[in-house]
């Protein structure tokens, strides 16, 4: 899984960039999604230039914790991450998730195209239908600011420590993903 988090050039590949709170959860789970060559966390959707971690902690910037994901729609579709996004977070919680909260933590979708921005709207709506009060922003992606270094790949680097095991490995297990965890940790 390693690979999935590479600066590689990614010509082909279509663009994805949700937000659904702490990127290292949401992270973790894309990277084992077939079809996925790149992840990226990182942070989008506010108003200040190379923002920084701490600058996002602030809550001033507008900007929000996000992925960058680079997929192979022959093999994902838009729609497939999509389901994905709804599954890994609570779309009902206004600007948090769990222990999480700010702006920065928000629920969004930034669409890169006019078909995106129809299949995110199909799927909210749907959800809504259902009884689901979903507060999920869906706006244009705007620039995209790759976080600092000790962000990219955090689950695969730290799946030892509490906050993986106890936080990013449920989310594994729920989307069936738990596989993929096990022949790592061989």
């Amino acid at each position: 899984m390693a690979g999935k988090t590479t600066d590689s050039e990614s010509a082909g590949l279509s663009k994805a960039t949700f937000a659904a709170g702490c990127f290292w959860c949401v992270e973790a789970v894309f990277q084992r999604v077939a079809g996925v060559a790149v992840v990226r966390s990182g942070y989008t959707g506010g108003r200040t230039d190379n923002p920084t971690y701490e600058d996002i902690g602030s809550g001033k910037t507008g900007h929000a914790e996000a992925l960058e994901i680079d997929f192979d729609a022959q093999q994902v579709s838009f729609e497939d991450l999509l389901a994905i996004f709804w599954q890994i977070h609570d779309p009902t919680q206004l600007n948090r998730q769990g222990a999480d909260v700010g702006t920065q933590y928000r629920s969004a979708i930034f669409y890169h195209d006019e078909a995106q921005r129809i299949a995110a709207e199909n799927s909210k709506r749907q959800l809504v239908e259902s009884g689901v009060p979903v507060v999920t922003q869906i706006e244009p992606a705007g620039k995209f600011y790759k976080a600092e270094a000790y962000h990219q790949d955090y689950y695969n680097r730290n799946a030892g420590s509490a906050y993986c095991t106890i936080v990013i490995e449920p989310k594994l297990r729920k989307l069936g993903l738990e596989r993929a965890l096990e022949k790592e940790i061989e």
